[in-house]
Protein backbone atom coordinates (compact mmCIF):
# COMPACT_ATOMS: atom_id res chain seq x y z
CA UNK A 1 0.00 0.00 0.00
CA UNK A 2 1.35 3.40 -1.06
CA UNK A 3 -0.54 6.45 0.11
CA UNK A 4 -0.56 9.88 -1.52
CA UNK A 5 0.36 11.98 1.49
CA UNK A 6 2.03 14.91 -0.27
CA UNK A 7 -0.22 15.76 -3.18
CA UNK A 8 -3.86 15.42 -4.25
CA UNK A 9 -6.19 13.02 -6.07
CA UNK A 10 -8.09 15.34 -8.40
CA UNK A 11 -6.84 13.38 -11.41
CA UNK A 12 -9.19 10.54 -10.41
CA UNK A 13 -12.24 12.83 -10.44
CA UNK A 14 -12.22 13.98 -14.05
CA UNK A 15 -15.99 14.35 -14.28
CA UNK A 16 -16.15 16.73 -11.32
CA UNK A 17 -13.11 18.76 -12.43
CA UNK A 18 -14.42 19.02 -16.01
CA UNK A 19 -17.75 20.25 -14.67
CA UNK A 20 -15.97 22.86 -12.55
CA UNK A 21 -13.91 24.00 -15.55
CA UNK A 22 -17.14 24.37 -17.51
CA UNK A 23 -18.49 26.71 -14.83
CA UNK A 24 -21.04 24.30 -13.39
CA UNK A 25 -22.09 24.36 -9.73
CA UNK A 26 -20.32 21.23 -8.51
CA UNK A 27 -20.64 19.48 -5.16
CA UNK A 28 -17.48 19.10 -3.09
CA UNK A 29 -15.72 15.78 -3.58
CA UNK A 30 -14.43 15.95 -0.01
CA UNK A 31 -15.61 17.89 3.04
CA UNK A 32 -13.45 18.27 6.14
CA UNK A 33 -15.51 19.32 9.13
CA UNK A 34 -15.76 19.05 12.91
CA UNK A 35 -18.75 18.24 15.09
CA UNK A 36 -17.74 20.75 17.77
CA UNK A 37 -15.31 23.58 18.44
CA UNK A 38 -14.40 21.97 21.78
CA UNK A 39 -11.09 20.21 22.33
CA UNK A 40 -9.56 18.17 25.14
CA UNK A 41 -5.99 19.34 24.35
CA UNK A 42 -4.17 22.69 24.21
CA UNK A 43 -1.64 22.20 21.42
CA UNK A 44 0.98 24.88 20.81
CA UNK A 45 0.51 24.76 17.04
CA UNK A 46 -3.30 24.92 16.98
CA UNK A 47 -4.58 27.11 14.15
CA UNK A 48 -8.13 26.78 15.47
CA UNK A 49 -7.27 29.12 18.35
CA UNK A 50 -7.02 31.88 15.73
CA UNK A 51 -10.44 31.11 14.24
CA UNK A 52 -13.07 31.97 16.85
CA UNK A 53 -16.55 32.43 15.44
CA UNK A 54 -20.15 32.32 16.67
CA UNK A 55 -21.00 28.74 17.61
CA UNK A 56 -24.36 27.03 17.25
CA UNK A 57 -25.40 23.80 18.93
CA UNK A 58 -24.67 20.93 16.55
CA UNK A 59 -27.34 18.42 17.48
CA UNK A 60 -27.73 14.93 16.08
CA UNK A 61 -30.62 16.13 13.91
CA UNK A 62 -28.41 18.87 12.46
CA UNK A 63 -25.63 16.40 11.73
CA UNK A 64 -27.99 13.90 10.14
CA UNK A 65 -29.52 16.58 7.92
CA UNK A 66 -26.05 17.68 6.82
CA UNK A 67 -24.98 14.10 6.05
CA UNK A 68 -28.20 13.41 4.15
CA UNK A 69 -27.82 16.63 2.15
CA UNK A 70 -24.20 15.79 1.37
CA UNK A 71 -25.13 12.38 0.00
CA UNK A 72 -27.97 13.83 -2.06
CA UNK A 73 -25.82 16.43 -3.84
CA UNK A 74 -22.94 14.03 -4.48
CA UNK A 75 -20.28 14.52 -1.78
CA UNK A 76 -18.02 11.46 -1.87
CA UNK A 77 -15.96 11.69 1.32
CA UNK A 78 -16.39 13.37 4.71
CA UNK A 79 -13.59 13.50 7.25
CA UNK A 80 -14.26 14.68 10.78
CA UNK A 81 -11.11 16.81 10.84
CA UNK A 82 -11.31 20.57 11.34
CA UNK A 83 -11.20 23.20 14.08
CA UNK A 84 -12.47 21.02 16.92
CA UNK A 85 -11.95 17.58 18.44
CA UNK A 86 -14.94 15.61 17.16
CA UNK A 87 -14.56 12.91 19.83
CA UNK A 88 -15.86 15.59 22.24
CA UNK A 89 -19.23 15.36 20.51
CA UNK A 90 -21.66 12.76 21.87
CA UNK A 91 -22.90 12.29 18.30
CA UNK A 92 -19.65 11.17 16.67
CA UNK A 93 -20.38 7.45 16.52
CA UNK A 94 -23.88 7.90 15.11
CA UNK A 95 -22.60 10.47 12.61
CA UNK A 96 -20.03 8.03 11.23
CA UNK A 97 -22.66 5.29 10.96
CA UNK A 98 -25.17 7.63 9.28
CA UNK A 99 -22.65 8.96 6.76
CA UNK A 100 -21.47 5.48 5.80
CA UNK A 101 -25.05 4.20 5.46
CA UNK A 102 -25.62 7.11 3.05
CA UNK A 103 -22.84 5.79 0.82
CA UNK A 104 -20.26 8.41 1.82
CA UNK A 105 -16.68 7.41 2.63
CA UNK A 106 -16.05 8.45 6.25
CA UNK A 107 -12.82 9.27 8.08
CA UNK A 108 -11.73 10.59 11.48
CA UNK A 109 -8.75 12.64 12.60
CA UNK A 110 -8.38 12.85 16.37
CA UNK A 111 -5.97 13.35 19.24
CA UNK A 112 -7.25 9.94 20.32
CA UNK A 113 -7.67 10.66 24.01
CA UNK A 114 -11.43 10.22 24.40
CA UNK A 115 -11.79 7.15 22.20
CA UNK A 116 -12.62 3.83 23.87
CA UNK A 117 -12.05 0.26 22.65
CA UNK A 118 -15.83 -0.20 22.57
CA UNK A 119 -16.32 2.86 20.36
CA UNK A 120 -13.45 1.83 18.11
CA UNK A 121 -15.07 -1.55 17.54
CA UNK A 122 -18.21 0.20 16.28
CA UNK A 123 -16.69 2.92 14.10
CA UNK A 124 -13.59 1.32 12.61
CA UNK A 125 -15.50 -0.95 10.19
CA UNK A 126 -17.15 2.21 8.79
CA UNK A 127 -14.00 4.32 8.38
CA UNK A 128 -11.72 4.65 5.38
CA UNK A 129 -8.98 5.98 7.64
CA UNK A 130 -8.42 6.70 11.30
CA UNK A 131 -5.68 9.27 11.92
CA UNK A 132 -4.16 10.08 15.29
CA UNK A 133 -2.71 13.59 15.57
CA UNK A 134 0.46 13.25 17.62
CA UNK A 135 3.52 15.47 17.43
CA UNK A 136 5.98 13.85 19.85
CA UNK A 137 7.30 10.40 20.65
CA UNK A 138 8.61 11.18 24.14
CA UNK A 139 6.32 11.75 27.11
CA UNK A 140 7.85 15.03 28.33
CA UNK A 141 7.81 16.63 24.89
CA UNK A 142 4.30 15.33 24.20
CA UNK A 143 3.03 16.99 27.37
CA UNK A 144 4.73 20.25 26.45
CA UNK A 145 3.65 20.36 22.80
CA UNK A 146 0.06 19.19 23.32
CA UNK A 147 -0.53 21.02 26.61
CA UNK A 148 -1.59 17.94 28.58
CA UNK A 149 -0.39 15.66 31.39
CA UNK A 150 0.94 12.12 31.76
CA UNK A 151 -2.41 10.36 31.54
CA UNK A 152 -3.25 11.68 28.08
CA UNK A 153 -0.10 10.29 26.45
CA UNK A 154 -0.58 6.88 28.02
CA UNK A 155 -4.23 6.67 27.02
CA UNK A 156 -3.57 7.81 23.46
CA UNK A 157 -0.86 5.17 23.01
CA UNK A 158 -3.23 2.56 24.45
CA UNK A 159 -5.94 3.60 22.00
CA UNK A 160 -3.55 3.39 19.06
CA UNK A 161 -2.60 -0.12 20.17
CA UNK A 162 -6.29 -1.01 20.49
CA UNK A 163 -7.08 0.26 17.00
CA UNK A 164 -4.23 -1.74 15.46
CA UNK A 165 -5.29 -4.86 17.33
CA UNK A 166 -8.93 -4.42 16.27
CA UNK A 167 -7.95 -3.95 12.64
CA UNK A 168 -6.07 -7.25 12.69
CA UNK A 169 -8.71 -9.10 14.69
CA UNK A 170 -11.62 -7.97 12.50
CA UNK A 171 -9.70 -8.03 9.20
CA UNK A 172 -10.61 -4.43 8.43
CA UNK A 173 -9.42 -2.41 5.41
CA UNK A 174 -9.29 0.84 7.45
CA UNK A 175 -5.97 2.67 7.31
CA UNK A 176 -4.53 3.67 10.69
CA UNK A 177 -2.06 6.52 10.67
CA UNK A 178 -0.22 9.10 12.72
CA UNK A 179 0.16 12.76 11.78
CA UNK A 180 2.89 14.97 13.18
CA UNK A 181 2.34 18.71 12.88
CA UNK A 182 5.96 19.80 12.94
CA UNK A 183 7.03 23.26 13.94
CA UNK A 184 10.81 23.60 13.39
CA UNK A 185 11.45 23.42 17.13
CA UNK A 186 9.88 19.94 17.22
CA UNK A 187 12.65 18.47 15.08
CA UNK A 188 13.99 16.44 18.02
CA UNK A 189 10.76 14.41 18.02
CA UNK A 190 10.77 13.32 14.37
CA UNK A 191 12.85 10.18 14.88
CA UNK A 192 11.33 9.14 18.24
CA UNK A 193 7.85 9.42 16.75
CA UNK A 194 8.92 7.58 13.61
CA UNK A 195 10.24 4.70 15.70
CA UNK A 196 7.14 4.73 17.91
CA UNK A 197 4.81 4.49 14.92
CA UNK A 198 6.66 1.50 13.55
CA UNK A 199 6.64 -0.16 16.99
CA UNK A 200 2.89 0.39 17.37
CA UNK A 201 2.18 -1.18 13.98
CA UNK A 202 0.30 1.68 12.32
CA UNK A 203 0.15 1.94 8.55
CA UNK A 204 1.79 5.32 8.16
CA UNK A 205 3.29 8.44 9.70
CA UNK A 206 2.95 11.71 7.84
CA UNK A 207 5.09 14.66 8.94
CA UNK A 208 3.62 17.98 7.90
CA UNK A 209 4.30 21.69 8.15
CA UNK A 210 2.52 24.01 10.55
CA UNK A 211 0.16 26.54 8.98
CA UNK A 212 0.11 30.12 10.24
CA UNK A 213 -2.15 33.08 9.57
CA UNK A 214 -1.24 36.06 7.41
CA UNK A 215 0.01 37.91 10.51
CA UNK A 216 2.30 35.09 11.65
CA UNK A 217 0.43 34.74 14.96
CA UNK A 218 1.80 31.26 15.72
CA UNK A 219 5.36 32.38 15.00
CA UNK A 220 6.28 29.64 12.51
CA UNK A 221 9.77 30.31 11.13
CA UNK A 222 9.59 28.58 7.75
CA UNK A 223 13.26 29.28 7.03
CA UNK A 224 14.26 26.78 9.74
CA UNK A 225 12.61 23.77 8.11
CA UNK A 226 15.50 23.33 5.68
CA UNK A 227 17.85 22.39 8.53
CA UNK A 228 15.66 19.33 9.18
CA UNK A 229 16.06 17.90 5.67
CA UNK A 230 18.50 15.14 6.65
CA UNK A 231 16.41 14.16 9.67
CA UNK A 232 13.27 13.87 7.58
CA UNK A 233 15.00 11.82 4.91
CA UNK A 234 16.38 9.52 7.58
CA UNK A 235 12.88 9.15 9.04
CA UNK A 236 11.50 8.16 5.64
CA UNK A 237 14.10 5.41 5.59
CA UNK A 238 12.16 3.66 8.37
CA UNK A 239 9.47 2.79 5.83
CA UNK A 240 8.72 -0.89 5.18
CA UNK A 241 6.16 -2.75 3.10
CA UNK A 242 3.70 -2.28 5.96
CA UNK A 243 4.70 1.14 7.30
CA UNK A 244 4.99 4.30 5.22
CA UNK A 245 6.81 7.38 6.55
CA UNK A 246 6.29 10.49 4.42
CA UNK A 247 7.19 14.13 4.89
CA UNK A 248 5.07 16.72 3.11
CA UNK A 249 8.11 18.06 1.30
CA UNK A 250 6.26 20.38 -1.07
CA UNK A 251 4.85 22.41 1.82
CA UNK A 252 7.69 22.02 4.31
CA UNK A 253 10.19 23.43 1.81
CA UNK A 254 7.93 26.12 0.34
CA UNK A 255 8.85 28.77 2.95
CA UNK A 256 5.13 29.33 3.45
CA UNK A 257 4.71 30.87 0.00
CA UNK A 258 2.15 30.30 -2.73
CA UNK A 259 2.72 30.62 -6.48
CA UNK A 260 -0.97 31.28 -7.22
CA UNK A 261 -3.11 34.27 -6.30
CA UNK A 262 -6.66 32.98 -6.75
CA UNK A 263 -8.26 30.25 -4.66
CA UNK A 264 -9.96 27.64 -6.86
CA UNK A 265 -10.01 24.59 -4.57
CA UNK A 266 -12.94 25.08 -2.11
CA UNK A 267 -15.75 24.10 -4.51
CA UNK A 268 -14.08 20.68 -4.74
CA UNK A 269 -12.59 20.33 -1.25
CA UNK A 270 -14.53 22.21 1.41
CA UNK A 271 -14.05 22.81 5.14
CA UNK A 272 -16.73 23.60 7.73
CA UNK A 273 -16.22 24.75 11.30
CA UNK A 274 -17.26 22.78 14.38
CA UNK A 275 -19.45 25.79 15.13
CA UNK A 276 -21.65 24.84 12.18
CA UNK A 277 -20.24 27.69 10.10
CA UNK A 278 -19.97 27.11 6.36
CA UNK A 279 -17.14 29.11 4.83
CA UNK A 280 -14.90 28.31 1.84
CA UNK A 281 -12.05 26.99 3.95
CA UNK A 282 -10.57 26.71 7.42
CA UNK A 283 -8.41 29.78 6.91
CA UNK A 284 -11.52 31.94 6.75
CA UNK A 285 -13.52 30.79 9.78
CA UNK A 286 -12.65 33.73 12.06
CA UNK A 287 -15.17 36.50 12.61
CA UNK A 288 -12.90 39.01 10.88
CA UNK A 289 -13.51 37.11 7.62
CA UNK A 290 -17.29 37.44 7.89
CA UNK A 291 -17.58 38.70 4.32
CA UNK A 292 -16.71 35.15 3.23
CA UNK A 293 -19.16 33.37 5.55
CA UNK A 294 -22.05 31.60 3.85
CA UNK A 295 -24.29 30.31 6.64
CA UNK A 296 -24.63 27.75 9.41
CA UNK A 297 -25.84 24.17 9.09
CA UNK A 298 -27.66 24.53 12.44
CA UNK A 299 -29.86 27.20 10.88
CA UNK A 300 -30.18 26.12 7.27
CA UNK A 301 -30.04 22.95 5.23
CA UNK A 302 -26.64 22.46 3.62
CA UNK A 303 -28.29 21.53 0.35
CA UNK A 304 -30.22 24.82 0.36
CA UNK A 305 -27.02 26.66 1.19
CA UNK A 306 -25.11 24.93 -1.63
CA UNK A 307 -27.89 25.78 -4.08
CA UNK A 308 -27.99 29.43 -2.99
CA UNK A 309 -26.53 32.37 -4.87
CA UNK A 310 -24.66 33.37 -1.70
CA UNK A 311 -22.63 30.13 -1.72
CA UNK A 312 -21.48 30.68 -5.28
CA UNK A 313 -20.93 34.42 -4.86
CA UNK A 314 -18.38 33.66 -2.10
CA UNK A 315 -16.74 30.90 -4.14
CA UNK A 316 -16.53 33.31 -7.05
CA UNK A 317 -15.08 36.08 -4.90
CA UNK A 318 -12.08 34.07 -3.68
CA UNK A 319 -11.48 32.89 -7.26
CA UNK A 320 -11.45 36.46 -8.57
CA UNK A 321 -8.90 39.25 -8.82
CA UNK A 322 -10.52 40.80 -5.73
CA UNK A 323 -8.86 38.12 -3.57
CA UNK A 324 -5.14 37.38 -3.31
CA UNK A 325 -4.39 34.05 -1.65
CA UNK A 326 -0.76 35.09 -1.19
CA UNK A 327 -1.58 37.86 1.26
CA UNK A 328 -5.23 37.69 2.35
CA UNK A 329 -5.37 34.37 4.20
CA UNK A 330 -3.18 31.93 6.12
CA UNK A 331 -0.32 29.84 4.79
CA UNK A 332 -0.30 26.39 3.19
CA UNK A 333 -3.96 25.54 3.55
CA UNK A 334 -5.75 22.23 3.06
CA UNK A 335 -6.62 23.23 -0.50
CA UNK A 336 -3.03 24.22 -1.40
CA UNK A 337 -2.08 21.30 -3.67
CA UNK A 338 -5.49 21.34 -5.37
CA UNK A 339 -5.14 25.09 -5.83
CA UNK A 340 -1.78 24.66 -7.56
CA UNK A 341 -3.22 22.04 -9.89
CA UNK A 342 -6.36 23.98 -10.75
CA UNK A 343 -4.39 27.21 -11.18
CA UNK A 344 -2.13 25.50 -13.71
CA UNK A 345 -5.16 24.18 -15.58
CA UNK A 346 -6.81 27.59 -15.71
CA UNK A 347 -3.54 29.09 -16.88
CA UNK A 348 -3.53 26.75 -19.87
CA UNK A 349 -1.71 23.72 -18.50
CA UNK A 350 -2.52 20.18 -19.49
CA UNK A 351 -2.63 16.92 -17.57
CA UNK A 352 -2.92 13.23 -18.19
CA UNK A 353 -5.95 11.50 -16.73
CA UNK A 354 -5.35 8.01 -15.33
CA UNK A 355 -7.22 5.34 -17.24
CA UNK A 356 -6.42 2.02 -15.56
CA UNK A 357 -8.38 0.66 -12.63
CA UNK A 358 -5.09 -0.30 -10.99
CA UNK A 359 -4.12 3.37 -10.91
CA UNK A 360 -6.80 4.26 -8.36
CA UNK A 361 -5.03 5.26 -5.13
CA UNK A 362 -6.04 4.54 -1.56
CA UNK A 363 -8.58 6.99 -0.10
CA UNK A 364 -9.42 8.33 -3.56
CA UNK A 365 -12.44 10.28 -2.31
CA UNK A 366 -10.33 12.23 0.20
CA UNK A 367 -8.64 14.41 -2.36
Amino acid sequence: MTLILDGHKLAWHKDRVDAWLAGERVAPITIDCALTRSCSFNCQFCYATLQDNDAQKITQDVIYRFLDDSAEIGVKGISFVSDGESTCSPHLTNAILRGKSNGIDMALGTNGYLLTPEQLEIIMPKLTYLRFNISAGHLDRYKEIHGVGDVEFKRVIANIRSSVALKKKMGLPVTIGLQMVMMPQYGDQVLPLTALGRHLGVDYLVIKHCSDDEDGSLGVDYSKYEALTDTLKYAEGFSTEDYQVSAKWSKIMSEGKRRYSRCYGPPLIAQFSGSGLVAPCGMLFAEKYKKYHIGNIAEQSFKEMWESDRYWEVMGLIASDKFDARTMCGTLCLQHKCNEYLWDMREGGTMEWPHRESDIPEHVNFI
